[in-house]
């Protein structure tokens, strides 16, 4: 714990957390498509021109046009969040940026090669041949992935930081990389990067779920559902598996977390699963438990011991009913996804089809949101759980927070941007859908006239 860090505590911390919170849960939805739209847009070109499909290749130009619109939102939300970090949490950035500086500064070079080659992937439609024109997308998919992964990389750091020697408040021995590459760095990065294609997947496809619903079962219909839902539940249950390794990490690195998450004051051999309930007077109530199922899924062994609230001191315990109820909300949406992709690989298991049901396009269509609140409960675990903490045992948020007067009113101001923000993807997206007819290539005349039913 540094604390000498000559950082005096605001009187507050609640505006500048909740104007990082909001702009975090507002950016990451634009982030995750980011990463996820690219793959799918290039592998609709891919069977477009592999098969001269004009459904394929209709669905990865309109996807290509709206990936262009969400980049150029998500740019500013990402330049919103960068002046963030050094504004609201000058403590950390002062004593820490030295440590943690090298993932944003690759993420920064990421960010620059995505945006170069999604210019030439969107100007270049009708400039270069087809073949040249799919392989610039390539880039495009990596960038977002490794973007991604270094942003990542950073959070990782502050719940498991290391690279560093720090004596009398001085820093020394500072290592980057090894601070890049800490023991929280793989499961979390997989966790996020695994969640930003489910997200993609499932929304997009509930986009087109609600227009089946509305009467449009088109062939261009069904395959603007079908391949990114098949995309997502593929990933579903790698994602669980994924899930379940990054809990182990918690498990061992972060017992606070774990106990919060679980609900579990007092420590026990034999730690039961609780699902749902309500905490408080040091027990959680009205929990549905499965015997030893916490012990058994954190170390493997049903009696096993697990570490409970009362055995970290009172100051450095995380609010444990937001903890319990987005971690909850996280695995009870992720496995009703997977119950969804049960559904639909049944389905075409039998019968080579879509389910017919109109229950199974309302699944689809709320999946998208589902997702969504799924990967938001996820991020709030992860950073609410490590509280007190901004970084795990080393600095608390009070410490690193900007103490100078006139914080709070960036959150108004912040409120309208994201606002303007959200009513103009809105209507260029919906202006986009409608737009008749569709701009297209000299090599793909034979879009130009398409009407989709």
């Amino acid at each position: 714990m540094v604390s000498h860090v000559s950082i005096a505590a605001a009187g507050s911390i609640i505006a500048p957390r909740s104007q990082m919170g909001f702009s975090l849960g507002w950016h990451i939805i634009l982030a995750c498509l980011g990463v996820g739209m690219p793959g799918l847009t290039l592998f609709l070109e891919w069977r477009g021109q592999r098969t001269g499909d004009v459904h394929y290749r209709l669905l990865a130009r309109r996807w290509a046009r709206t990936l262009g619109v969400l980049f150029a939102v998500g740019a500013v939300s990402g330049t919103i969040l960068s002046f963030e970090m050094g504004l609201l949490w000058s403590g950390l950035m002062e004593h820490y940026g030295s440590v943690i500086g090298l993932p944003f500064a690759i993420e920064g070079f990421a960010f620059f090669v995505e945006a170069i080659f999604l210019g030439i992937y969107l100007y270049g439609w009708d400039r270069l041949t087809p073949r040249v024109h799919l392989l610039s997308g390539i880039p495009i998919f990596l960038a977002g992935v490794l973007s991604a992964f270094f942003v990542v990389c950073a959070n990782s750091w502050m719940n498991s930081p290391q690279g560093f020697t720090e004596r009398n408040g001085k820093l020394t021995s500072v290592s980057p990389w090894s601070a890049m590459f800490n023991k929280a760095t793989w499961p979390e990065t997989t966790h996020m990067i695994l969640a930003a294609f489910m997200v993609t997947g499932f929304l997009i496809a509930s986009v087109y779920a609600v227009a089946m619903l509305r009467g449009h079962r088109d062939r261009y219909h069904r395959l603007g559902m079908l391949v990114p839902l098949s995309f997502a539940c593929a990933v579903t249950p790698i994602q669980i598996v994924v899930g379940d390794w990054a809990a182990r990490y918690v498990a061992d690195d972060q017992p606070a977390k774990l106990a919060a998450m679980e609900g579990l004051f007092r420590g026990r051999h034999g730690a039961p699963e609780s699902l749902g309930g309500i905490y408080y007077d040091n027990a959680l109530h009205g929990a549905i438990r499965i015997p030893d199922g916490l012990s058994l899924l954190a170390r493997l062994d049903p009696r096993a011991y697990v570490a409970g609230l009362h055995e970290i001191p009172v100051d450095q315990r995380p609010p444990v009913n937001i903890v319990h109820l987005a971690f909850d909300s996280m695995v009870g949406v992720g496995f009703a996804l997977l119950a969804l992709g049960a559904w639909f690989g049944w389905a075409w298991w039998r019968h080579h089809d879509l389910p017919a049901s109109a229950w199974f396009l309302r699944a689809v269509a709320v999946s998208g949101v589902a997702a969504v609140v799924a990967m938001e409960a996820g991020w709030i675990t992860t950073e609410v759980g490590r509280q007190p903490w901004i970084v795990y045992r080393l600095l608390r948020v009070d410490q690193a927070v900007n103490p100078a007067t006139g914080i709070g009113w960036g959150l108004p101001l912040l409120l309208i941007v994201y606002a303007v923000l959200t009513v103009a993807i809105v209507y260029v997206l919906r202006h986009m859908v409608r737009s008749r007819p569709v701009p297209a290539a000299p090599q793909e005349s034979d879009l130009a006239d398409y009407e989709v039913g």
